[in-house]
C-alpha cells in the first residue's frame, strides 16, 4: 500500500499540481510525434475559434428574431430565421469535427504515453522492484485507467479554459455595448463564487476523490486475486474468508464514497443556486431599461446570452469543480507512479561500491561469486556471508540445506533480482542464463508461445516444437488441445507437473549456458525428473539447482551446503553423503 500523504503532498489546485501536470505532459509534446500532435492541436484551436464565432452569431440572431417577433415585423423575422439556418448549416460540421479531432489527439496521446510508461515499467525490472518494495499500489490501474483519464481530461479542460478565454473576449464587447453595469457586476460575482468554491470545497473533495481511486483499485485487485487463486481457495474452503476480506475492502470504498456524495451534495446545492441565479440576474439588472423602452426585448435576450457566456468563462472552475477534483487526484497518482519509476531506474549512489550495501553484477563467460554476502531485502536477516565459488561450464552446482536458509534467495541474487548485501556476481548476460521457478510462468498466448517465450518471434518449425514436447514426455499435449495454435489459460488447464515439463521444454529449446532451477521438478516423479535432467549435458547446459531430491545429485559436480547461520560449505558431489 502507498505511504500516507504528508501535508505538502495533499492533492489540491496549486502550483505543485501544475508542475506535476507539466512533468507528465511535456515528454509527448517534445517527442518524435510532436509535429503531428502540434498540428492537431492547432487545428483544434482553430475549430474552437470557429465554435465561438458561431456562438456569437447565434446569440445575435436569437436577439434579432426575438425583437422582430416583439415588433410583429414579419419580413425582419423570416430574414433572421434564414440567416440563423444558414449559420446552423455551417456550424454543425465545425462542432462535429471539433470533437473528432479532440478525441483523436487524446487517443494518440494515450497510445504514446502508455508506451512511454510501459517502457519505463519494464526497464531495469522496475515492475519487479516496485512489487518488492510495495511503494505503489495498483500500477496496472495507473497504466490502464489513469493514463487514459489524464490524456482525455487534459485536452478537455485545456480546451474549456482556452474556450473560456476566447468566449470572454468575444462576448465582452457585446455586453459592454448593451450594459456596462452588467459587466461590473459580472466580474465581482464570478470572483466571489470562484474563491468561495475553492475555499469551501477545494482540498476536501479532491482528497476524497484521491482516496476513492485508491480504494476502488484495491477492490478490483482483490477480485482479480480471487480469480487467479480460485483453486487453492476452493481446496481450503476459503470462500468465507475471501468474501469477508473483499467486503472489508469494499466497505472502506463505500464509506469514503459516502463522504464524497455528501460533499458533492453540498457542491451541487451551490452550483444549482449559482446556475439559476445566472438566468435571472441579468434580466433583473437591465429590466428598467427594457420596461422604459430604452432597450428592445431582443437586446435584452442578447445581453442575457452574453452574460451567461462570460459568466461561464469566468466561473469555469465552479462549473467543473467535481470533474477537476477527480482529474487532480489522477494527476497526483500518475505523478507518484512516474516518480517511483524514476527512482527504480536510478541506482543508488555508490551502487558499484561494496560499501553501498549493494551486490555488484558484472558480465562474464562463467558464473562466479566473489566474497558474496546476501541479506534479505529489508536487511533483517543474514543469509550467506563471504561466499566465493565458481561454476565452470559443464560443472553443475546443487544447493542444499534446510528450508529457509537462503537457497532460493541465492538464485535470485545470481539472476540479478536481489542486490542487498555486498560482493560480486559474475554471470553470462541475457539469454545465456535462464531461470526456472517451482511454479512455472505460462504467459497469455498459444501453445507455441509457451515453448518459445520470451522470444517475440521464432522461426522454429511446428515439427521441431512437437519433438521438444516429446522429449519432455508431453507427446500428446498439442493434440489434446487442438494444436500448437490453441490459446487457453494454460496455468489452469495443465497440472503442475505438466507445467513444469512444458517450462523445461522451453529451457531445453533455448539452450542457455546456465540453467537456474529452483525446485523446478518438485511435482515430477523420479522417472520424469531423470528424463529432464539427463538431457542437459547433451545440450551443454550447466544446471545450478535448488532441490530436496537426492536423485538429481548425479547431474551436478559440486554441492553447496547452506546450514542457515550465514555459513557455507562446498563439497564434491561424488561421495557426498546426503542428509535431508
Amino acid at each position: 500500500m502507498q505511504a500516507p500523504m504528508t501535508t505538502d503532498d495533499k492533492p489540491g489546485f496549486n502550483a505543485r499540481l501544475w508542475r506535476r501536470f507539466v512533468t507528465i505532459a511535456r515528454p509527448y509534446w517534445l517527442s518524435d510525434e510532436r509535429w503531428r500532435a502540434r498540428g492537431l492541436l492547432v487545428l483544434l484551436v482553430m475549430l474552437l475559434l470557429g465554435q465561438t464565432a458561431f456562438n456569437v452569431l447565434f446569440n445575435q440572431e436569437t436577439g434579432e428574431f426575438t425583437s422582430a417577433l416583439a415588433a410583429r415585423d414579419t419580413e425582419r423575422f423570416w430574414a433572421s430565421i434564414w440567416r440563423y439556418t444558414a449559420i446552423l448549416a455551417a456550424a454543425v460540421p465545425i462542432y462535429a469535427l471539433y470533437y473528432y479531432v479532440r478525441d483523436t489527439l487524446g487517443l494518440r496521446w494515450r497510445r504514446w504515453l502508455t508506451d512511454h510508461f510501459l517502457a519505463r515499467y519494464f526497464d531495469q525490472r522496475a515492475y519487479y522492484r516496485l512489487h518488492a518494495a510495495a511503494g505503489i499500489d495498483n500500477p496496472d490501474q495507473r497504466i490502464a485507467e489513469d493514463i487514459n483519464t489524464f490524456t482525455q481530461q487534459s485536452l478537455y479542460f485545456s480546451m474549456i479554459v482556452l474556450g473560456s478565454v476566447i468566449q470572454l473576449i468575444a462576448f465582452s464587447s457585446v455586453l459592454w455595448t448593451i450594459s456596462q453595469g452588467l459587466v461590473y457586476f459580472l466580474v465581482a460575482y464570478a470572483a466571489f463564487t470562484t474563491v468561495f468554491t475553492g475555499a469551501v470545497f477545494g482540498k476536501r473533495l479532491i482528497g476524497l476523490n484521491f482516496r476513492q481511486l485508491q480504494r476502488e483499485a484495491d477492490f478490483r485487485f482483490g477480485l482479480v486475486r480471487v480469480r487467479e487463486h480460485a483453486e487453492p481457495i476452493a481446496f481450503h474452503d476459503g470462500e468465507a474468508r475471501e468474501m469477508s476480506a473483499l467486503q472489508r475492502i469494499f466497505a472502506a470504498a463505500y464509506a469514503n464514497y459516502q463522504q464524497v456524495l455528501r460533499w458533492q451534495f453540498k457542491l451541487n446545492l451551490f452550483q444549482y443556486a449559482h446556475g439559476f441565479l445566472t438566468i435571472v440576474l441579468p434580466t433583473v439588472i437591465i429590466a428598467n431599461d427594457v420596461l422604459s423602452g430604452k432597450l428592445e426585448v431582443g437586446r435584452a435576450i442578447q445581453a442575457a446570452g452574453a452574460f451567461a457566456a462570460i459568466l461561464s468563462a469566468l466561473t469555469v472552475i465552479v462549473e467543473h469543480f467535481e470533474s477537476l477534483s477527480r482529474f487532480s487526484a489522477g494527476v497526483d497518482r500518475l505523478h507518484a507512479f512516474s516518480h517511483a519509476l524514476d527512482t527504480q531506474a536510478s541506482p543508488p549512489a555508490g551502487a558499484h561500491d561494496d560499501s553501498s550495501g549493494q551486490i555488484r553484477t558484472e558480465p562474464g563467460f562463467e558464473l562466479a561469486l566473489e566474497r558474496l554476502t546476501v541479506l534479505t531485502p529489508n536487511r533483517e536477516h543474514l543469509l550467506v556471508q563471504g561466499l566465493t565459488l565458481a561454476v565452470k561450464p559443464g560443472g553443475g552446482l546443487l544447493i542444499v540445506g534446510p528450508s529457509g536458509t537462503g537457497k532460493s534467495s541465492l538464485l535470485r541474487v545470481i539472476a540479478g533480482l536481489w542486490n542487498t548485501g555486498s560482493g560480486e556476481v559474475t554471470r553470462p548476460p541475457g539469454s545465456d542464463m535462464l531461470f526456472l521457478p517451482q511454479q512455472p510462468y505460462l504467459p497469455l498466448g498459444d501453445l507455441r508461445c509457451q515453448l518459445t517465450y520470451p522470444q517475440t518471434a521464432s522461426d522454429i518449425s511446428d515439427e521441431e516444437l512437437l519433438q521438444w514436447l516429446e522429449r519432455v514426455n508431453l507427446p500428446t499435449l498439442a493434440e489434446r488441445f487442438g494444436g500448437l495454435g490453441a490459446e487457453l489459460d494454460w496455468s489452469r488447464v495443465l497440472s503442475v507437473g505438466e507445467q513444469q515439463r512444458l517450462a523445461f521444454a522451453r529451457a531445453l529449446l533455448a539452450k542457455p549456458r546456465y540453467l537456474l532451477l529452483d525446485e523446478a521438478t518438485s511435482a515430477l516423479d523420479a522417472t520424469n525428473e531423470e528424463l529432464l535432467y539427463s538431457q542437459l549435458a547433451g545440450l551443454s547446459i550447466t544446471p545450478v539447482s535448488v532441490s530436496h531430491h537426492p536423485a538429481i545429485m548425479k547431474y551436478h559436480h559440486w554441492i553447496l551446503e547452506l546450514p542457515g547461520n550465514g555459513g557455507w560449505m562446498v563439497h564434491e558431489a561424488n561421495g557426498y553423503l546426503w542428509t535431508p
